[in-house]
């Protein structure tokens, strides 16, 4: 694998994966910008070098945002060779032993094994060939991003958080965004969920600070490992070492007993202290499209900065899909398949997670059917497993479907049976989920189509070419998908409550649609239908946004939420875009960048979707 981050880079390079920008640019607005410009391209365009910034050190962005990007990250062709690794080192370790010569051949498995452990080193690393102490601590000389308008300040969003856990001493690394404060302190984004927020407590209840280190940068396998849904209590190095075919070497910090990765490129060190008063976090543009918004976390006080001396410093930028995060999200699918077939659901043959469901909102598996029910089981199994107990809309297929094709899933869509083929459920929601009113708490939906035959006869589709404005429905713009028996309608945002589907749909004398999406008269024209999905997913709580028809139809009220109305969330969230002076900035310097033809801003599409002059409603 890679000696360090720069040795990435220059494989990156010699790959013509990476584009330098020796031009000076901003942290605030100006990267985020660009690499949005960039990332949305096609193929999820290069890694950017940016050389000259308005700090002390260079950035990288877009390092993993491209499917040949994130497998050159973790040293492999193809993602699926790394699955195929983990399916074959389960099976030898997990198939029955009959004799003891086959349980003699296994004890070169547990050798190889055996080499992938952290190993600590004594000395310092590279990462300590420069310290920063007493007053010469100062974040503001690291170039963390302000990417968006709207946001609460600057972020780290590559951040390797280590912690341990005081009552077993395990560790854990996990990726928290942490918004900068002052020179000294950072906001830690710990979700509830969150292993993080778990030794946070354990520290409360003990009464102690809580130490905390940071990390950033090195071999690309750390970053990814940080953001792998690993169980608890099980080594994020250790899976970085697997990936390696090496160990991760670690120093100790030195400020606390907490050990970090020799190469990495930064180290911040600090505490927590859980008797203190949380800070107001936020807001921050986040993965989901959406702004995150402002609420109290902990504070984190930096004790000590330590870096190399060719430090490179990694950034990455999250916001409406697709972006960076959605090619770790697809080497997530496949590495832990393997996983998650041996520990929750054998039948599971095949995962997928589309980029416009942001991790979370929507997957889809496909399953080897013995009995009736089975995906009833597969459902309610994974909505308690790890992190697809995040998960709002579940897709239940055939093995033998490609669920990867929208074609292909789209006619078995059009023919369920919404009384019988839709499996409804409340549970766990990402805490970034808007829709809901309950924090971290919704519905869940699940299509059944193991059943369903692709060819059967469905109902013709009517719809008259000229609709009339029904039941609250002002036509700003109509649109249909008969491969799905989709019908797209776009209403009113003023007018939350006066919106009457069903009245409009017979007074025109609409049949044989399937699903009804009701977006805000802001999308008619503007958004794809990559966009839409995005947006009907991410907008709508299945318990309260979704129901069923006279006629059949199962109807996805994808509309802004007005605060607190009719069981509302109490807040709703803005889109994430760039704001007109920034796209204007980066327009008239695009030829500076040599970044080739001028990209369009993805923002100039999302500007209609704003509700509001700040992150929220």
């Amino acid at each position: 694998m890679y000696k360090n981050l720069r040795a990435y880079i220059a494989r990156l390079e010699q790959e013509g994966e990476l584009v330098r920008v020796k031009r000076p640019v901003s942290t605030r607005f100006e990267i985020a910008e660009i690499t949005d410009r960039v990332v949305k391209s096609e193929g999820g365009g290069k890694a950017i070098l940016f050389e000259n910034t308005d700090a002390e050190f260079p950035v990288v962005t877009n390092m993993m945002g491209s499917k040949r990007r994130m497998a050159m990250a973790l040293g492999v062709e193809r993602l699926e060779d790394i699955g195929d690794r983990i399916s074959a080192l389960l099976g030898d370790a997990l198939s029955p032993k009959a004799t003891l010569w086959e349980k003699m051949k296994m004890l070169p498995l547990l050798a190889d094994v055996a080499k992938w452990f952290p190993q600590n080193e004594s000395g310092r690393g590279e990462c300590q060939q420069v310290v920063w102490q007493g007053d010469e601590v100062d974040l503001e000389r690291l170039p963390m991003l302000h990417s968006w308008e709207s946001d609460g300040g600057a972020f780290v969003t590559l951040p390797m958080v280590n912690t341990i856990d005081p009552e077993t001493g395990m560790r854990n690394v996990g990726m928290y965004r942490m918004q900068r404060f002052d020179k000294r302190t950072t906001g830690m984004h710990w979700h509830v969920h969150k292993t993080g927020a778990r030794h946070y407590d354990a520290y409360k209840r003990l009464g102690k600070r809580m130490p905390v280190v940071v990390a950033l940068g090195g071999d690309p396998a750390y970053t990814y490992a940080a953001t792998a849904p690993m169980p608890d209590n099980m080594d994020e190095y250790l899976l970085a070492g697997f990936l390696r075919r090496k160990p991760v070497k670690l120093v100790k910090a030195l400020t606390c007993d907490i050990r970090i990765p020799a190469d990495c490129d930064f180290v911040i060190e600090g505490y927590v202290d859980p008797m203190e008063e949380k800070a107001i976090e936020g807001d921050f543009g986040d993965h989901t499209g959406f702004y995150s918004l402002k609420d109290y976390y902990p504070k984190f006080h930096v004790t000590c900065i330590t870096h190399r001396k060719d430090a490179i410093y990694p950034a990455t930028v999250v916001g409406v899909p697709p972006q960076e995060d959605a090619y770790i999200s697809e080497a997530t699918e496949k590495i832990f398949l393997a996983p998650i077939r041996l520990a929750v659901q054998p039948e599971v043959e095949d995962l997928y997670m589309p980029i416009e469901g942001t991790s979370h909102n929507i997957a889809i598996v496909g399953i080897s059917k013995r009995y009736e029910g089975q995906a009833h089981k597969v459902a309610q199994s994974l909505w308690g497993a790890g992190q697809m107990m995040f998960n709002k809309y579940l897709v239940v297929a055939s093995a033998q479907d490609d669920i990867r094709s929208m074609d292909s899933l789209g006619r078995k869509l059009r023919r369920i049976d919404v009384n019988r083929d839709v499996i409804r459920a409340e549970g766990i929601l990402d805490v970034l989920d808007h829709a809901t009113a309950t924090l971290g708490f919704g519905g869940k939906m699940a299509f059944d189509l193991t059943g369903v035959d692709a060819e059967s006869e469905v109902a013709p589709i009517e719809v008259p070419r000229r609709a009339v404005p029904a039941g609250g429905v002002e036509l700003f713009d109509t649109r249909y998908v008969a491969e799905y028996g989709l019908l797209i309608l776009y209403a009113a945002v003023d007018r939350p409550l006066e919106v009457d589907v069903e009245q409009y749909l017979r007074e025109n004398g609409i049949v044989g649609m399937k699903y009804v999406a009701l977006f805000d008269y802001q999308a008619a024209g503007v958004m794809r239908p990559s966009d839409l999905l995005w947006l009907a997913a991410a907008n709508t709580d299945p318990r309260r946004d979704v129901r069923v028809l006279q006629g059949g139809e199962l109807l996805f009220d994808a509309r802004s939420k007005h605060p607190s109305v009719a069981g509302n969330p109490r807040r709703f969230p803005n889109v994430v875009m760039s704001s007109v002076e920034t796209i204007k900035q980066v327009d008239e310097r695009w030829a500076e960048y040599g970044l080739g033809e001028k990209l369009e801003s993805p923002s100039r599409r999302y500007r209609k979707l704003w509700l509001s002059s700040k992150a929220e409603w």
